[in-house]
């Protein structure tokens, strides 16, 4: 890549990447002395099972986890998190900013035959991305539109100077799709939603709902001789258990995004035939929230919402319930990302019952007959059974200080209906992903722009502030890149001011997988990203 190609990139990237904190084994560069062995096929499990295969509306890990071999972006990361070709080969902007131009990779075509061009581009960017992605409405603000000169020229033009965009265009955050299969169509009902043609290295063929998705080695994949697999059987195990024995017995052999129950997590690492790896992740950034519905007059009151934050002991949570994978958060914005995050001057709730009670009182709220203030419903993502324990940790917390708390159970398509359909909830529980630039994901709790009924991921508490809409506008159009760090602390500040949302802790994502699977990366997108580069040791 140019100095000028780079440009762009480098000023969003000063955040030493490398010092995030990334753990495990089983690098693609481990047994850099093997060659890799075509052929096998790879067991792996998706839980819980995706509504869809496509992240273009929808950015729940499980489809991430299938749909990045499927479907592709402009740009990938290395394992040393430096940016590269996918299906764009390079890339240059213009000496102000605001043109971004992108040479894509020749011959590339669709799984059904059709050549891959700028203008599925230009169809991705500002149909798909910029009115549909949970993120990229917000990601994407400042693209105005995408020129198509010629069949492999796309050229984004930038209201301004955008720092955040080229962290956004991998396989899973700015998938691009077909525009021959979904121009003119209700892109949301698209029945290619379900069987997706792409141009990744894995063609789908089979999705028998409750068991089994299987894809098939693409042989016309432009990254000649990958992938090396012949298929992927992503298998849906409903039961933590029956996963955990999946991957002893070898019956599976890769399983991302903490599959197995926690309790088991230590066992299983001191199995001869297993590792468990917790790099992969670093993209995403995860902290684990409780989101409270501001249409609540109750939850309106900002003392009632820092009372609950004080009665919350956030490292017994981490402690118990995730068995001390994870860190408590002091803000929206993880330490991880270090060049972002600050704790000075960013208001902390600290554990204490007494005072979160006193909170209570003051707000008008007593204790009444029977030792309960109020109730509140709850709903959670349920992702896997530690979900629905961090869920019922936090119900058993807010009643030792009057607050009855009513867990509802469903299903994720149930969750996102009752959530981001109905705004049917009271306090929301489950996991965000600011990714490695906080623009990307880590506004949306808190932009008023981001309040959209029916998509998920978006803002659902209702709240609105000019105060931080005007902050985080600012900080969409920042070129300075000092200049835009400090917007971010000013973001955290007021977040944790007006508390719409409690970062409760900084989760720690964690990869079983067997001995046998080697080509792993540890770039910090690989969860969410294809397995081209796997392949399986024989046995």
């Amino acid at each position: 890549m140019t100095k000028s190609r780079y440009s762009l990139f480098a000023a969003a990237a000063r955040w030493s990447l490398a010092a995030l904190a990334l753990g495990g084994a089983l690098s693609a560069s481990a047994l850099a002395d093997e060659a890799p062995v075509h052929g096998g096929v790879l067991q792996a499990i998706v839980q819980p099972e995706p509504p869809v295969l496509t992240t273009a509306f929808n950015t729940s890990f499980p489809i991430g986890t299938v749909g990045t071999n499927i479907l592709e972006g402009l740009l990938a990361f290395d394992d040393k998190q430096q940016l590269q070709p996918a299906l764009a080969t390079s890339w240059e902007t213009s000496p102000d900013g605001k043109t971004v131009t992108f040479h894509l990779r020749p011959g590339v075509k669709w799984h059904d035959g059709r050549p891959f061009t700028s203008a599925d581009v230009r169809f991705s960017a500002l149909e798909v991305w910029k009115k549909l992605h949970p993120r990229g409405r917000s990601t994407f603000a400042a693209l105005d539109d995408v020129e198509t000169p010629d069949p492999l020229t796309a050229v984004f033009k930038l209201r301004h100077p955008s720092l955040v965009i080229f962290s956004s265009l991998n396989a899973n955050e700015a998938q691009i799709l077909p525009r021959h299969l979904y121009e003119g169509t209700d892109i949301l009902t698209n029945p290619y939603n379900l069987k997706p043609v792409g141009t990744g290295p894995f063609r789908f063929k089979e999705w028998k709902k409750g068991q089994y998705i299987e894809l098939e080695r693409n042989p016309d994949y432009w990254d000649k001789g990958k992938p090396y697999l012949d298929k992927i059987v992503f298998r849906v195990i409903p039961d933590p258990a029956s996963r955990a024995v999946a991957l002893e017995t070898g019956d599976v052999q890769y399983a991302p995004f903490d599959a197995v129950p926690y309790a088991d997590v230590s066992r299983l690492r001191a199995l001869p035939g297993l590792v468990v790896k917790t790099d992969g992740y670093a993209w995403q950034s995860a902290y684990v929230f409780l989101e409270f519905n501001l249409r609540n007059p109750i939850l309106k009151d900002v003392r009632v919402r820092r009372a609950i934050d004080q009665a919350i002991d956030k490292q017994a949570l981490i402690d118990t319930v995730w068995y001390g994978l994870g860190k408590p958060a002091v803000s929206p914005i993880p330490s991880s990302l270090t060049a972002f995050h600050t704790s000075e001057g960013v208001p902390q709730y600290p554990y204490d019952p007494k005072a979160a009670e006193r909170l209570l009182d003051e707000a008008g709220y007593p204790r009444k007959a029977g030792g309960m203030r109020f109730t509140l419903n709850q709903e959670y993502q349920n992702f896997h059974e530690t979900f629905k324990n961090n869920a019922e940790y936090i119900r058993q917390a807010l009643r030792r200080v009057g607050i009855d708390v009513k867990v509802n159970n469903r299903d994720i398509a149930g969750h996102l209906k009752a959530v981001y359909g109905a705004y049917d909830f009271d306090i929301n529980t489950g996991r965000w992903v600011p990714s490695l630039d906080p623009q990307i994901g880590g506004l949306r709790h808190y932009s008023s722009k981001a309040i959209s009924q029916g998509t998920p991921w978006s803002n659902a508490s209702g709240y609105s502030s000019p105060e931080m809409d005007a902050l985080i506008a600012a900080i969409q159009v920042e070129a300075d890149a000092a200049k835009r760090v400090e917007l971010f602390h000013q973001f955290q500040r007021l977040a944790q001011q007006d508390l719409p949302v409690i970062p409760l802790f900084e989760q720690e994502n964690f990869t079983v997988a067997s001995k046998r699977v080697q080509g792993l990366s540890s770039a910090p997108d690989a969860a969410l990203a294809s397995l081209k580069n796997v392949w399986l040791r024989p046995e």
